[in-house]
């Protein structure tokens, strides 16, 4: 007697697998097109909006791109783990529109921080020289220089430096979990005790407010991280108000 059972890589419900499989593809056409001079990088990833290379589309594929394995294994990993459990609880459809919302919403609040950063930074800076670095500081950038001026450099990596990363999206899926299933023991890494999933939750969110707030310049989106986090609060307070007996 034969069973129809999934198991392994097909036992991953649809939108969490095409997301990670379309991940991988991207990272390796990221490498294989880098051999033939092809920066995907630099077109795909988010840029500065007064950037002029931006572009709207990079809102949505930023989110694919990644900055080398570890990076795309860490948000894959926990996609796999906390993602498959939100698309069996919400279905594809709903969980597919919470992925994409909380990804675009984490790109727009670290938008605005990296706004306010360049703000704060250009007013330390004559009108010309701010002119000189947007006319003039891409072109340099992608030569890979810089001004000399540190402050005149410091605005133009604000205005070039592309961001990459489904780290937004993935902190949403992250709050979701939290939310849904907020006593749910989770077992830390280091240290390797349990937790349970509400407290680890709020843990992480205080470290990525504080190192946002302590660590500007880094090349983390820390905020983009609480981005996502904020608006899959807001996302699951709306379907719970609208919606009888959502969780």
């Amino acid at each position: 007697m034969m069973q129809n059972t999934r198991s392994g890589f097909n036992a991953i419900p649809p939108v969490v697998k095409n997301l990670i499989i379309i991940n991988i593809i991207m990272l390796l056409a990221t490498y294989i097109l880098s051999m033939r001079g092809i920066d995907l990088t630099s077109i795909l990833g988010l840029r500065y909006f007064q950037s002029p290379e931006f572009r709207p589309y990079q809102l949505v594929t930023h989110m694919f791109m990644h900055g080398g394995f570890t990076h795309l294994l860490f948000n894959m990993f926990a996609l796999w783990m906390f993602g498959r459990v939100l698309e069996g609880v919400w279905g594809p459809k709903r969980f597919f529109i919470y992925y994409f919302v909380t990804g675009l919403g984490a790109a727009l609040l670290h938008t605005f921080v990296n706004f306010l950063e360049f703000q704060s930074v250009a007013s330390k800076m004559t009108p010309e020289a701010v002119e000189m670095v947007m006319t003039q500081g891409t072109e340099i950038f992608n030569q890979g220089k810089n001004f000399s001026d540190p402050i005149a450099g410091k605005l133009n990596l604000l205005l070039n430096i592309p961001t990459v990363g489904a780290s937004g999206a993935v902190f949403g899926i992250l709050l979701g979990f939290g939310m849904l299933f907020p006593n749910t023991q989770l077992m830390l890494l280091f240290p390797p005790i349990p937790i349970k999933a509400k407290y680890f939750v709020m843990g992480y969110g205080a470290i990525e407010l504080y190192l946002g707030l302590t660590q500007s310049g880094s090349n983390i989106a820390h905020f983009a991280h609480l981005g996502g986090m904020l608006f899959g609060f807001f996302m699951i307070k709306y379907w719970n108000k609208n919606t009888k007996h959502f969780y």
